[in-house]
């Protein structure tokens, strides 16, 4: 048998709620055992059962919104059911993957769960059957709910084997695994203890403890104690889950499956079958029982039971070995959980391994010397056992009432050297995007709190990793938070500010598209020396595109430009060198940017910056324009010096005049409404400064070495136009700023580039155009120092547009290109966060799950539950509950007063709030126009027939409408009335 890694966990059992808890339980010594309670039944009304069992907290709470069921369905629904769909979410959220990102693929769900009780319970009564518990009360539908709401298209089958259901979910998942027919698997089980019913059988049959508690393998065993449980294991095959850099807490390196067949009793255990079992089970996996460290026993500590179980472990195990094999039931801390046992165990035995400590077994303490335990090899673990350092094997058995018996090899997980850069310090200061979200503003603040006190519990350090783990895993819920932190304090700080009510800095919101990105890439003016220094530091993407950026420009410069920008070398402000540094530096950063998935609707550049807005659209290839920018560098440096720019904040129209008066002096650029450049002589320019100067008006000197966009640019144009240029029709539209329009289909060849060297840059034009035609929601400045952002902004072309610069300036590092990323995820991208990272830092942490909502419950025990004594029964007398599973009331009177946020004038839209109101269970104030039928209610085809039904009630004039007719309309609330106020006029013509 291959192996099967164990990626995931989650699971909740009495007296500990998730795994974490699970474990402080277990190696603490506790239960989870305690009085029935009132919701159930009253435990004095029967006193043939025990008054004491393990029951999970809070099994009523169902986030039925979170996973849009309608709480008419929500309370229909099978209480096992409602407890394994956030299981679910929380196991694949531990696997290190954001569970929406496995939606649609073949994942198989497996899960072991023991009789129908709810169906038996809800059923019983005709008068009340709906479609809703008829779906509600299958057991089958235990795991076809998780394959629907998670969209899962893998094998999907629920498992009855009585108390070895969950382990045999797991055996059969393993099996769907190797055979291919799933890549991830989810199996494990899930029971609640919903009647006394089963627990009167046991007492009928000797097997109930009188106390509840299972005292496995104690001289004071006396019978089962019943218990919840619920528990559910991500499988991957070993070798994919080591490919996708998963974290392995154990692995499952075979299990076997048998059956008692003809033995004592259909109920009773077969010691041979047992043994059977566990020789084919090591047989399997490939192991001989001496390399067994401990076994997982079944342990129901019934006196039977653990007897043969002693025999038959005893027969495998008693050989010769350096030290006995050790056993444990958990049921000590549990009870038995029935459906659940087996993956109670096997989680148990899973985090033993993982965290290589075995806990004691309760009540060990009195052991019952009948088993002659240390006579068969084995011993029971008093104190919890160190596992010593390499591979551990353990063993876990379940074994079902019907004689079906199950039993797996579990081996600690393969080491996984630590990557290198993992533990430097450069990984403490390493800067990354902390990600969380959630289905509404709420549960995005409850899940921000929750985090905040999770990473608040670590140790002080570098918060890389965790936010990596972040992005692959809280990333898939329309309500988004994203902030760039370095370490776990800043993180805390963050996550506690964003979730306070008032606090809305780190998230923005519900984005209901994905955003409309465009690049404006800078020109000359803005090189320094050394810039970018600080992002080349922290980003491993912008090192390696400036590298290729550089390579590509070597061979025509003759040196290298990356060192002499990270240098600090004066040099970079010479035209020579300059503009091949600032097209490296552009073309990096938008190459950085596009490999973290963000991709650009249209471009702009603004004079030296159409190079690399060429490239990135498409227009040039690299090499060919890292050729023409050394050329055009090397023919300006060789022009005579004495030229300037200036500018002014005015149009061109009060410019006019001083133009005419200044023959050598020309417009270089239109950059906004009120903010012109002119270029010329140098002594032509400073006399108009002055004169502007006088008059009131901004003058400004640039840091250029020419008179660029002016005649003065003849010669280097001419030198331009005779070259021969590669280039195609660009793939992203480009505003150019030559033209001052789109270009979509020219070319930019060599009289293009000549032309652009020595005519006006129409920014204002071209960024107006761009606008008009992408409509942006982001403008993302492309260059070394803030330039464009500031023009656009004064000249109001983008005022709706969020700006954003990955590098704006010498003190810049790799935290601005984080808030990048970390805004445009906001705003509704999903980025490839894997280039916003170094390799070492891509480790996947532990992460606090999600946090469901706990304000709704959907448990009415009256409804089903009859509390007489059964020597007294009486005849049962429904009574309405209107929220119950079973109810559909009839067809209510209209109300007098018209829902909030509807049109009492409108009745038309009244009648439709009111059908979906007695179809869904909801509050009518929940019903608003807006409201998506299939994303916000939660319909599905049977409540569309029940709607139609519904509508046609309250409708009359309506007449009969089709299905066909109606899914056009079911966009929303308001649509549906729509079609029917159409339907009604048309009836009516």
């Amino acid at each position: 048998m291959g192996d099967i890694a164990i990626v995931g966990i989650d699971c909740a059992f009495p007296g500990a709620a998730g795994v974490r808890a699970y474990w402080d339980l277990l190696m603490r010594g506790g239960d989870g055992i305690g009085p029935v309670p009132a919701q159930r039944w009253e435990a004095r009304d029967f006193p043939a059962v025990s008054g004491s069992g393990g029951f999970i907290d809070d099994a009523d709470v169902f986030d039925s919104d979170f996973f849009s069921v309608t709480p008419r369905e929500a309370a229909a629904m099978d209480p096992h059911h409602r407890l394994l769909l956030p299981c679910a979410w929380r196991a694949l959220e531990d696997s290190g993957r954001a569970p929406g990102d496995l939606a649609g693929t073949e994942t198989g769900v497996f899960v072991g769960v023991m009789g129908g009780e709810w169906g038996r319970l809800t059923m019983s009564d005709l008068a009340r059957v709906t479609p809703l518990l008829g779906a509600g009360s299958s057991a089958g539908m235990a795991a076809n709910r998780i394959s629907y709401h998670f969209n899962f298209t893998g094998p999907s089958l629920a498992v009855d084997t009585a108390c070895s259901s969950s382990l045999v979910a797991v055996h059969l998942a393993a099996g769907s695994l190797l055979a291919g027919e799933c890549d991830t698997a989810l199996a494990g089980g899930v029971n609640i203890v919903l009647s006394p019913s089963l627990g009167m059988v046991y007492g009928q049959l000797g097997l109930a403890a009188s106390d509840g508690r299972c005292k496995p393998f104690s001289a004071d065993a006396d019978g089962i104690g019943r218990s919840d449980g619920v528990g559910l294991v991500v499988l991957r095959r070993l070798e994919d889950a080591l490919a996708d850099g998963q974290r392995i807490y154990a692995v499952l390196r075979g299990s076997a499956v048998n059956q008692d067949g003809r033995s004592n009793g259909v109920i009773a255990p077969n010691r041979w079958s047992q043994q059977r079992v566990l020789t084919s089970a090591y047989r399997r996996a490939g192991v001989t029982p001496d390399r067994v460290a401990f076994v997982e026993a079944h342990g129901t500590g019934t006196v039977l039971g653990d007897a043969i179980e002693c025999a038959a472990l005893g027969a495998v195990h008693g050989i010769p070995r350096e030290t006995p094999c050790a056993i444990g039931s958990v049921k000590g801390n549990l009870g038995h959980t029935e459906g659940a046992a087996g993956i109670a165990g096997l989680i148990k035995t899973v985090l033993a391994l993982h965290h290589r400590i075995v806990p004691a077994s309760l009540f060990a303490d009195r052991e019952n010397p009948q088993l002659r335990l240390g006579e068969r090899g084995m011993r029971l673990l008093k104190s919890p056992m160190r596992l010593p350092r390499g591979e551990s094997l353990a063993g876990v058995s379940s074994f079902g009432m019907g004689g079906t018996n199950a039993h797996a090899v579990l081996g600690s997980a393969p080491r996984i050297p630590v990557a290198a850069g993992a533990r430097t310090g450069a990984a403490r200061d390493a800067v990354g995007v902390f990600t969380v979200s959630g289905d509404t503003p709420e549960a995005l603040r409850r899940n921000l709190a929750a985090q905040a006190d999770a990473v608040a519990r670590r140790p002080r350090g570098g918060a890389a990793a965790l936010c990596w783990s972040s992005n692959r895993i809280k990333t898939g819920l329309p309500y988004r938070f994203a902030a760039p932190v370095r370490d776990t304090d800043e993180l805390v700080a963050e996550l506690r500010r964003a979730a306070a009510p008032q606090d809305a800095a780190g998230s923005a919101g519900r984005p209901w598209g994905r955003p409309v990105v465009a690049f404006l890439f800078t020109g000359q003016g803005s090189e320094y020396p050394g810039m970018t220094a600080g992002l080349h530091r922290d980003s491993p993407a912008y090192r390696r595109h400036l590298a290729e950026a550089d390579e590509a420009l070597a061979g025509h410069l003759g040196t290298s430009v990356r060192e002499l920008i990270l240098s600090g070398d004066e040099r970079v402000l010479r035209p020579e060198f300059a503009q091949p540094a600032l097209f490296a530096v552009g073309w990096a950063l938008a190459r950085t940017l596009t490999s973290l998935g963000i991709t650009p609707a249209a471009v702009l550049g603004h004079s030296l910056g159409e190079y690399a807005a060429a490239v990135t659209a498409g227009a040039l290839p690299l090499g060919e324009a890292a050729r023409l920018v050394v050329r055009r560098g090397a023919l300006m440096s060789e022009l005579p010096a004495g030229g300037a720019v200036i500018a002014a904040a005015t149009g061109p129209e009060e410019l006019a005049e001083l133009l005419a008066g200044e023959p050598g002096m020309v417009v270089a650029a239109l950059n906004g409404p009120a903010d012109t450049v002119l270029s010329g002589p140098l002594e032509a320019l400073e006399r108009t400064g002055r004169e502007l100067a006088g008059r009131g008006v901004r003058v400004r000197r640039l840091p250029v070495s020419h008179a660029f966009h002016s005649p003065l640019m003849a010669p280097a144009a001419a030198g331009l136009r005779t070259e021969q240029v590669r280039c195609a029709p660009p793939t992203v539209p480009v505003a150019s700023t030559r033209h001052g329009r789109m270009l979509r289909h020219d070319l930019m060849d060599a009289g293009y580039w000549a032309d652009q060297i020595e005519e006006p840059v129409l920014m204002d034009t071209a960024l107006g155009a761009l606008v008009a035609d992408v409509a942006p929601t982001h403008l993302i400045e492309i260059g070394p120092r803030g330039t464009l952002l500031q023009i656009a902004a004064r000249g109001g072309r983008a005022a709706a547009a969020e700006l954003l610069h990955p590098a704006p300036g010498a003190e810049a590092t790799g935290r601005e290109l984080a808030a990048t990323v970390a805004a445009l995820y906001r705003g509704g991208l999903d980025p490839l966060w894997e280039e916003l990272y170094e390799p070492g830092h891509r480790v996947v942490e532990a992460l606090n799950p999600y946090v469901f909502s706990s304000a709704q419950r959907h448990w009415d025990r009256q409804a089903f539950v009859h509390t007489a004594q059964p020597h007294r029964a009486q005849p049962h007398t429904p009574q309405p509950h209107p929220a119950g599973p079973g109810t559909v009331p009839p067809v209510a009177a209209p109300p007098a007063a018209a829902p909030a946020g509807t049109d009492a004038d409108d009745p038309v839209l009244l009648a439709v709030v009111q059908a979906v109101t007695e179809v869904g269970g909801y509050p009518p104030e929940r019903v608003v126009r807006e409201a998506r039928f299939y994303e916000d209610l939660g319909f599905d085809s049977v409540m569309i027939m029940q709607l139609k039904n519904q509508v046609e009630a309250r409708l009359p004039r309506v007449g009969e409408v089709s299905v066909q007719q109606m899914l056009p309309a079911l966009r929303s609330v308001g649509s549906l009335a729509a079609f029917l106020d159409d339907m009604l006029l048309a009836r009516s013509a």
